[in-house]
């Protein structure tokens, strides 16, 4: 089978093929080292590859166990980059920071090490923002990485890397990791998928904070929304070292069934969630376009709003972001040196987590509250809620973060991706799809929410949604 034709296949069939030996686990990894030597310096999705000739004979031993008749799992033989701010054994995590130590990890973070366990091979990292901050992947470290559909346009973040290197057939599937839109985002502005899972369905770091950090997730990537249930399957179960980690377990990557009748299902449209939110011109269009797909494949679709404050929403998420992002950061504040040596947005996180006090984070937390139950009272009339993924288009790469969105001041770095955080706030299953293009052919999504551990169901409607929607085939024009 031809390079090109190989990397084509979904991760799904890869997987079927490499467990009967009609494809090998070298001929896959020889396809995706081209693919990457071609395309990578191009656009800058994978970093810290490791050694060809190494990875191709670990390809090769995985092959002599299937020979012997020994399966590690779903992701025997697949390449995987793992995104930069995640620990893989044995390479550095530089989490887009110059102030990273450089030494290699000793462990796997535990996602990571779930993925290793069902037979993924590493091959190097995605590149993020620096410690993921902002949804769009540049660094002092790597550099910037680029749309994979527009190289000259923001390839989104803080998945950037793994977003990028899917929609290219660098790799099956991709790790990544969400607070404001991290999987959801890149994976819209890419025309992939990415889910933002339950908040803990995929357990964090055991070794971080483990009762605070409610925001930030670990999710799959994928080219189908098949393959990113599967890799959910992989990645996901509880873990008793993270006491936060959903016990509900989900069916094992092969027995996993996304078939199902979605005739009659209720779909709420929060359209910009709020009416003064702004949208770039044509990204409501185009989610209201693909509600007529919903409705094509049996779903009824009504407008709806989330009763509750913009400004109660916005103030929570700015106060618990800054709780824990000026957390893990705010020991950079004692050395005047390293602390110049942060990017602004980091620097700002940290200087405004020092005005926080009890009262203030109490309050949050009550406004926190209030979304989810406003999103609980949506789920009393509908199945599932819809939105757009973003709130503009991709940008100029050369740009640090949109400075307006439709003629509205941005008054932080990150409030052109005000829309994702609500969901954030909830803790809901949420699943980027395709929306489609919009004006010069740039890539959007959707976010399609359910209620709380509803992943398989908002999973079963994202497949059957992705099956119609038919912009799984406009790929790059890199590729055609």
């Amino acid at each position: 089978m031809a390079s090109a034709e190989l990397l084509d296949l979904s991760a799904t069939e890869l997987s079927r093929r490499i467990a009967s030996r009609s494809v090998s686990c070298h001929e896959l990894m020889q396809a995706s080292l081209a693919r990457i030597e071609a395309l990578n310096p191009r656009f800058n999705a994978i970093v810290s590859l490791r050694e060809p000739e190494r990875l191709l004979a670990e390809a090769g031993e995985r092959d002599a166990e299937l020979a012997r008749g020994e399966r590690r799992g779903w992701m025997h033989g697949f390449p995987l980059a793992v995104k930069d701010l995640s620990h893989a054994a044995g390479l550095p995590t530089s989490m887009g920071s110059p102030l990273s130590p450089r030494s290699p990890a000793r462990t796997d973070s535990l996602h990571v090490a779930r993925m290793r366990a069902a037979g993924a091979i590493v091959i190097g990292k995605t590149n993020t923002p620096e410690f993921g901050l902002g949804s769009h992947t540049y660094n002092t470290v790597f550099g910037i990485t680029r749309n994979a559909y527009a190289p000259e346009r923001s390839a989104g973040g803080s998945s950037g890397g793994a977003a990028v290197a899917l929609a290219l057939g660098m790799l099956p599937v991709a790790d990544g990791s969400d607070m404001m839109g991290s999987l959801r985002n890149p994976a819209a502005f890419n025309n992939v998928i990415g889910m933002r899972p339950s908040r803990g369905r995929v357990p964090g770091d055991p070794e971080q904070e483990l009762f605070f950090q409610q925001l930030g997730c670990e999710g799959p990537m994928g080219r189908t929304v098949e393959d990113t249930a599967r890799l959910l399957a992989v990645q996901a179960g509880f873990d008793a070292r993270v006491p936060l980690s959903s016990p509900q377990a989900l069916p094992s990557p092969d027995a996993l069934q996304l078939e199902g009748d979605v005739q009659g299902l209720r779909i709420g449209w929060l359209g910009s969630i709020w009416p003064e939110l702004p949208l770039a011109p044509g990204i409501r269009e185009l989610g209201e376009r693909a509600l007529d797909t919903f409705r094509a494949i049996g779903c009824e679709v009504e407008p709806c709003t989330l009763d509750v404050p913009r400004e109660h929403n916005w103030s929570a998420w700015l106060r618990l972001r800054q709780l824990l992002v000026g957390g893990k950061l705010g020991a950079y504040l004692s050395d005047p040196k390293l602390f110049a040596q942060l990017k602004p947005e980091a620097q700002w996180e940290i200087e405004q987590s020092r005005h926080l006090d009890a009262a203030s984070l109490y309050q949050a937390s009550l406004y926190r509250s209030n979304v989810y139950r406003a999103f609980l009272k949506l789920f009393e009339h509908f199945d599932f809620v819809a939105a757009p993924t973003a709130q503009v288009f991709p940008f100029d790469a050369e740009l640090h973060w949109p400075a307006e969105v439709a003629g509205v001041q941005s008054d932080t770095y990150h409030r052109w991706m005000e829309i994702v955080t609500p969901f954030t706030l909830a803790g809901l299953p949420t699943l980027n799809v395709r929306a489609g293009f919009g004006e010069g052919g740039l890539p959007m999504g959707l976010q399609l929410a359910g209620p709380i551990h509803a992943d398989l169901d908002v999973l079963r409607l994202g497949h059957a949604y992705d099956q119609a929607c038919g912009w799984a085939s406009h790929r790059p024009s890199v590729l055609v």
